[in-house]
């Protein structure tokens, strides 16, 4: 994240190629790190997201969150 501090979304979007390159590598540690770390634990890395995604659903309905800040426990 550190390579997107204060930057605005239009500059985030239209990095130039010495930084995206920056990105890209922090994103293959990211990645390496992770897939080791469910292979060692033994969790399905696709089945936890997909797990996560449908915990989110039930904590924030879009209904009732969009265009707020405000956390789950305040809906």
């Amino acid at each position: 994240m550190e390579h997107f501090q204060w930057l605005t979304e239009e500059q985030s979007s239209a990095l130039p190629p010495e930084k995206l390159q920056q990105v890209r590598e922090e994103i293959g540690d990211v990645l390496i790190y992770l897939t080791r770390l469910a292979d060692k634990l033994g969790i399905d890395p696709l089945q936890a997201a997909v797990e996560k995604f449908e915990a989110n659903r039930t904590k924030y309905p879009a209904d009732k969150v969009r265009g707020s800040a405000k956390k789950y426990t305040e809906l």
